[in-house]
């Protein structure tokens, strides 16, 4: 019996075994995933070949990227079949065609900024653009700010620092712009995501969560927002309830619509969750999942080995309304 996530609007079904490597190959973590408008799924992964493709059915078409990336960590599809790789171990953020040309470059490669030092990059996490092409960067583990360039790469001002105050950050890891210019920020040992104005000024915002890492805003104005959210690492509440891995489905204002999880504790289990690090949704609604599954695991399960095979890309696929009509929990499908 196929496993369930969610509920009502935003009840998904997993595709179990998604993603066929060639022979031989393996992933290692999937730091980020994107979509293009053909529903082609671009995995940015921490293996031997940092961008491997597929079709929507999972079916492995190319990869690129091999002797370019040092550690992959962010995914933003661009509107003219572009892709912007962030970089942290690299300290760089590279806008591509989608068959790995080079087409700009931010940042120094291999020379990080000094550490908090609000200049860019110290293993920056993310990027995002705005309506007209501004980018946004979010700076990240070694820094607690965002940047703001032209569209040619030229930058124009940042924002934030070392906090927990609105405006603040304590590790920003992730970033979206919706069609309004609201600039949303997944600061992550905050446990919450800030909203801003297009010139960094704080707006609002939203504390229900738990280590948001993966952030996905929809396309569109008041935008439906996926977040991926990490589970707790110290030993006294790695196994407590309601704290993750989950993904989370809100919507602009932050209101809570749905939660996907089908226990509520880490695991390997189809539908279960070790670290949703990056999310995206095709032109279907389906929902596809990238996870630094291995990673995690020495924080998640320290007395455990990783498993050879251990997932970190899942494909969650959009249940029609008309049969997701009566909510289904997801720990009573699973069999």
């Amino acid at each position: 019996m196929s496993v369930i996530l969610g509920q009502g609007e935003y009840t998904y079904r997993v595709a179990e075994g998604w993603g066929k490597l060639p022979p031989g190959w393996r992933f290692g973590d999937v730091a980020a995933v994107g979509v293009d408008r053909h529903d082609r799924v671009y995995a940015f992964n921490r293996g031997e070949h940092p961008m491997c493709v597929f079709d929507r059915d999972g079916n492995f078409i190319k990869s690129w990227g091999e002797g370019v990336f040092n550690r992959a960590h962010g995914v933003h599809m661009g509107p003219d079949d572009t892709i912007y790789l962030t970089d942290d171990g690299d300290h760089t953020v590279r806008k591509c065609t989608l068959d790995g040309k080079i087409l700009l470059e931010i940042g120094i490669p291999g020379r990080p900024a000094p550490f908090m030092g609000l200049q860019p990059f110290n293993r920056c996490t993310h990027t995002a653009l705005s309506p007209d092409g501004h980018i946004y960067v979010s700076d990240g583990y070694g820094n607690a700010c965002v940047h703001k360039y032209s569209p040619d790469g030229k930058r124009l001002f940042s924002w934030g620092e070392p906090g927990t105050d609105p405006g603040q950050f304590n590790l920003p890891h992730n970033i979206g712009c919706d069609a309004d210019g609201w600039v949303y920020v997944a600061d992550r040992e905050n446990h919450r995501v800030q909203v801003f104005d297009g010139n960094g000024k704080y707006e609002a915002q939203w504390v229900n969560m738990h280590r948001p890492s993966g952030l996905y805003v929809m396309p569109g104005k008041c935008p439906i927002c996926f977040l991926g959210e990490i589970g707790p690492y110290l030993h006294f509440n790695r196994n407590a309830p309601n704290l993750g891995p989950r993904i989370s489905v809100v919507d602009h204002t932050g209101k809570l619509l749905a939660r996907l999880n089908v226990t509520p504790s880490a695991g390997t289990k189809p539908g279960q969750f070790t670290s949703p690090h990056g999310l995206c949704v095709d032109s279907r609604g389906d929902l596809y999942v990238a996870e630094v599954a291995f990673t995690a695991w020495p924080s998640l399960f320290p007395d455990k080995p990783a498993p050879a095979d251990l997932r970190s890309l899942q494909k969650l696929e959009k249940v029609p309304a008309e049969q997701a009509a009566t909510p289904v929990r997801a720990k009573e499908s699973v069999k």
